[in-house]
Formats: structure tokens, C-alpha cells, sequence
């Protein structure tokens, strides 16, 4: 792992595969740090022809931390109180092009998970020049219309997280029973050791917060969204209960083009009997665009 100055902050990031080969940058999802891509999917990517990159978003991790900004209340931010980010979801994008920049990469492949796929739909209108293609996994478009995470779900998310080690560790068990895919086996063992990793790396919950609170502030984005162009393939669980799989459809119906595949059974997490129809998925999407370029 390295760490590099891009947008104005510190981020660290980590590379799997040849960096002669066709980048790929994965942003992944609120409050978790790079290890949630998985080192094992990461090179399922690189075996098939990619530079895969990872890396911590702002506010988690080893990447800046915005500690002065507070911690918003976002319980009653989600019921209508007044929130006032600490920074945007375009700061987030600008992040990511940053980093390529740093990295001497002028076009990526993009790919986001849940909060990440709102970070990555950003880059790809924002930067549209910088976006090979998009790739959105279990995210949505912010539609207030759309089936909403449920209040229960909610609740889990964003109560207050223990400080013991321990304690921490089945805090967060607890929370990902009520997130993880129904259709596949519950990894408690491997998410203990993420857990676990999470922890001895970087104890930061408050980035969580005021995360959700740039995701708050940036709304219903229809039009922006409307307008990108990249390649797009979208992938979502039929069984998600955070981001319901409405979000993963209308974001395909919005994109001209966009292909959508869902996968039966699964939740707001990525199982391990996932990686390769996912890892394939994406591989096809992205040669295909490397094959005209």
C-alpha cells in the first residue's frame, strides 16, 4: 500500500496486477475502507487483465480524516433534520480523478459499491474524458420515490459503535446479518477477519456520518445521471435491503445502454459465490470497450 497527495488530502491505495495492463478503479462503499474489496476479488480482476486499484475514500481508513467538521446526527438527518455536510459527493469524485491523476492514468475503467456506485456515477459525468467505462454494484440513484432502506436497517447502521475491540467486532456481525444476501451462506468466519483488520487499521467511525450526510445532501441526481455516456453495466442483488434493487434498475433505465444484471439472493454484500459471476461480468463489460479503443 502507498499513500499519495490528490485533491488537496492525503489517500492511500494499493494496486493488484501489471500496471501495463487496462486500469480499474473501485470505490467502495460508506465507512469501509479499501480492505472491503476483497484482496481475493481484487485478483480474480487482475488474472483477467487489469490493474486493479483500491483505495481509502476521505474520512475512512488511512486517507484524511475531517475530524473538525463533527458528527451529524444522521437519524435525524434521515427524518428531516437540517444536515450540513462536511464536504459533497463531488468532492468524493474529484478525489478519484485525483488519484488517477497522481498515478499518471488519464482514462480507468469505474466501479463503485453502494455508496461508491453514487461516488462512481459522479466521476462518470462529472469526468466523462477520465471514464472508460462504469461499472455501479449495489447502488441507487438517490430517487426519494424509490423504495427507501428500511427504518430497522437504518437504525443498525447508524447506532452508536463501541469502542472495545471486541465488542466492535459483533457490533458490526450483528449489523451485517441484517444486510447479508439471504440466497448464500452467512461468512462469519471471513467477516470477522475484515472486521477484526478494520479495527487494528483504522478505528474511525465517525467518517460513516458525515459520508451519509454528503450522500443526504446530494440528492436526486437524475438529469446528471441521465447524461452519462460511459459504458455502463449495473449489478444488484434482488434481495438488497439497503439499497432496494429499484435503485440498481432505475440507474440501468436512466443511462442509455446500460446493462443491468441481477443476482438472485443477494443482499448488500458481495459473497464469495458471487465473485466470479461478478468478476466475469465485469471483465466482458470492460474488454469490451478496451477491444475499440
Amino acid at each position: 500500500m502507498a499513500q499519495v497527495k490528490a485533491n488537496g488530502i492525503e489517500i492511500e491505495y494499493e494496486t493488484f496486477g501489471d500496471i501495463s495492463s487496462s486500469p480499474i478503479l473501485l470505490i467502495m462503499g460508506g465507512g469501509s475502507q479499501l480492505i472491503y474489496w476483497d484482496a481475493g476479488f481484487c485478483e480474480e480482476l487482475a488474472e483477467k487483465g487489469h490493474l486493479v486499484i483500491r483505495f481509502d475514500n476521505r474520512d475512512v481508513g488511512l486517507s484524511t480524516k475531517f475530524e473538525e467538521a463533527g458528527v451529524p446526527d444522521m437519524m435525524a438527518a434521515m427524518n428531516g433534520g437540517a444536515v450540513g455536510p462536511a464536504y459533497t459527493l463531488e468532492d468524493m469524485a474529484d478525489d478519484a480523478v485525483g488519484l488517477l491523476d497522481a498515478l499518471g492514468i488519464e482514462k480507468a475503467h469505474i466501479c463503485g459499491a453502494s455508496i461508491g456506485g453514487m461516488v462512481a456515477q459522479t466521476v462518470a459525468y462529472r469526468h466523462p474524458k477520465r471514464v472508460l467505462s462504469l461499472t455501479s454494484i449495489m447502488s441507487s440513484t438517490g430517487n426519494p420515490d424509490l423504495p427507501q432502506i428500511k427504518p430497522e436497517i437504518l437504525a443498525e447502521v447508524y447506532k452508536p459503535v463501541p469502542d472495545d475491540r471486541e465488542a466492535y467486532i459483533e457490533h458490526q456481525v450483528t449489523m451485517w446479518r441484517k444486510i447479508w444476501s439471504p440466497g448464500f451462506p452467512f461468512e462469519e468466519d471471513r467477516l470477522r477477519t475484515l472486521v477484526a483488520e478494520s479495527y487494528d487499521r483504522s478505528y474511525y467511525p465517525q467518517g460513516l456520518a458525515r459520508q451519509g450526510a454528503a450522500v443526504l445532501a446530494h440528492g436526486y441526481q437524475k438529469d446528471a445521471i441521465a447524461s452519462i455516456t460511459a459504458p455502463t453495466l449495473v449489478i444488484h442483488g434482488d434481495m438488497d435491503p439497503f439499497m432496494p434493487v429499484e435503485g440498481g434498475r432505475e440507474t440501468a433505465q436512466l443511462i442509455a445502454g446500460a446493462k443491468l444484471l441481477i443476482i438472485n439472493g443477494m443482499g448488500h454484500d458481495v459473497p464469495q459465490d458471487v465473485w466470479p459471476k461478478i468478476a466475469a461480468a465485469m471483465a466482458e463489460h470492460t474488454q469490451q470497450v478496451d477491444a475499440t479503443i
